[in-house]
Parts: C-alpha cells; structure tokens; sequence
C-alpha cells in the first residue's frame, strides 16, 4: 500500500509546496485520482475515508474567526447532500459570523453575517455549527424550491429533524425571508422519501393541484412478502410514478431490467408504473404535469412554479 499523502490528513492549496507539489502537480493528481477535494482550497488523500471526522478537520483549515458552520456545509457534516444536479461538486464552505466581526477566512470560503442565537448552534468536534434544525429551515427559506424540498425530506428521514419541529420552528421565522417558501414546503414534508428524485417529482405532483401520493408504497405478494417497493403512487387507482436516476437507471441493462420490473408489477400485481427522468423532472416543459392529469382525469394547475 502506498503512503498517503499528509499522512492521510487534508491540506490547504497554500501548503502544498510544502509537500512537494506544484500548482500544475496538484491538479495532475487530482485528475489522476490521487487526490480529492472535499471543499475548494483543500485537499486529501483519495484513500482517507470520507468520515464526519473528516470532514470536520477539512473545515478547521478554512473556518474564519467566530465562524459557525451553515446552511449546506452544515448539512454536509450532518451526511445530508443539498446539491442541485447543475452543482459542482467541490463545495464552497459556507459559515456564518456575527455582525461587525468580519468575514475573513482561509482560502475560498463564503460568510454571511447572520444573528445566531445560543439555541440555533451545537458543537461538532470543536467547531461550532447550526443545529439540525436551523440548518434545516434555513435550507428550506434559502435554496430554490425543489432542493429546499429534497434538503428537509432528507432531514426527516435521517431522523435529525422531524415534521412537527419543523411545524412549530414556523412561527418563528415570522417575517423573514424566504417563509412563505418555508411555510409551504414543511407541510409537503415526507419522512420516507428516499432520494432527492423522489422529492423534486412528488413537489412537482404537489404543485400540479394533484392529491399527495404515497410515497414507498410496498408490492406485496400471494405469501406475504414484499417484493417490490414503488417511489410514489396513488393506491386507489393503481398508478406507481418513480424518479429513475442516473446512477442506477442509465445503460440497456438498467432499462431492460426496469422494463421488466415493471411488466411484472402490471401483469401480476396490477399496478400501471410510469418512471421519469431528471429530464422530464428538472426540465422547463410541462409534459409530465399533462401526463399525469391524463392518468387521474385531472386538468393539472399551470403554469408551473419552478
């Protein structure tokens, strides 16, 4: 095995002469896969697992004075991803600080000022970080309406934030920015939604006028085992929508075996499954609101919100 680079610990840009590389270098070995980079301005060695720890040291480099980590750094050490599609995926660090204190940090790095209450911060491996909670509903008022969704969904079902938290947080935020945002969301709120695709396809059902589908609906066979699980559906009709992501639904074998899932669950078990892509989720045309509509007999709400 070879030897990890810093002894395995991260390191800034500006200290990597000190370990022998250039800036040409550094970049080779990034592209070479040698090396990662966990946040702009910082490095680590590929074979360092990617632990809280972690990415707990990887935040010490670049925290600024009175700093307390937030909003989608802060998700990121609490496993949570809120990244859209289109985003890079070198994350910025992102850190609050008090009024007046400044906003200086350690390579590129992105600071707000911002009031924090004692109540709206926790500790994690000596830095100071927005609660799951906070982190939570400033997501929620702050990221565009689709992945301030997938971002609160996530938190329900990670088990850090729930539904009536977020409920009574509400009127506290009472005349900021970006509530009525915040206010509409947490009531679309699904503990079980499992993916990001589910979220940003269920608000577009929920936007569309449509009743609220069922999400992980389980496919139950003559002996009573589950044998399949839909993403979303409307049970009384029989109707299973599902986001098919790239990671697990691109390539022939991937569509063929979707294919004949599918085949399956309409032969067998009598549910009509319909799977959509980032394409027809994320992309500006309404096909899949008039598709939709056309399966429950509804004329669908347009025009779209996002």
């Amino acid at each position: 095995m070879r030897q990890l680079v810093n002894e395995g610990s991260p390191f800034r840009f500006t200290d990597a002469a000190r370990l022998g590389f250039t800036r040409w270098s550094l970049s080779r070995a990034v592209g070479a896969g040698l090396l990662q980079r966990p946040l702009r301005g910082v490095y680590v060695d590929t074979c360092t697992p990617d632990t809280r720890d972690l990415r707990i040291a990887c935040l010490r480099l670049v925290i600024p004075p009175y700093g307390v980590v937030c909003e989608r750094t802060a998700a990121w050490l609490y496993g949570i991803s809120s990244f859209a599609p289109e985003d890079q995926a070198v994350l910025t660090p992102e850190f609050a600080v008090p009024h007046h204190r400044g906003r200086s940090g350690h390579g590129p790095v992105r600071t707000v000022e911002a009031v924090l209450p004692p109540y709206a911060i926790t500790e994690m491996g000596g830095l100071r970080v927005t609660t799951p909670l906070r982190t939570a509903t400033d997501l929620g008022r702050r990221l565009r309406r689709p992945m301030a969704l997938a971002a609160l969904d996530a938190f329900a079902h990670s088990g850090q934030v729930t539904r009536h938290e977020l409920m009574a947080d509400l009127d506290r935020w009472r005349g900021f920015p970006g509530v009525v945002q915040l206010r509409d969301l947490v009531g679309a709120v699904e503990p079980n939604a499992e993916s990001p695709g589910e979220s940003w396809l269920r608000l577009r059902l929920l936007d569309a006028g449509f009743p609220r589908p069922r999400a992980q609906i389980e496919i139950i066979d003559a002996f009573g085992r589950v044998v399949f699980r839909l993403d979303l559906g409307y049970d009384d009709r029989r109707i299973g929508l599902e986001y098919d992501g790239r990671e697990y639904h691109e390539g022939r074998a991937a569509m063929a075996h979707d294919e004949r899932r599918r085949s399956l669950l309409r032969s067998v078990h009598g549910w009509d499954v319909y799977g959509f892509t980032r394409e027809h989720v994320l992309g500006r045309r309404i096909g899949l609101e008039m598709f939709v509509g056309g399966l429950l007999g509804i004329e669908p709400r347009l025009p779209r919100r996002w």
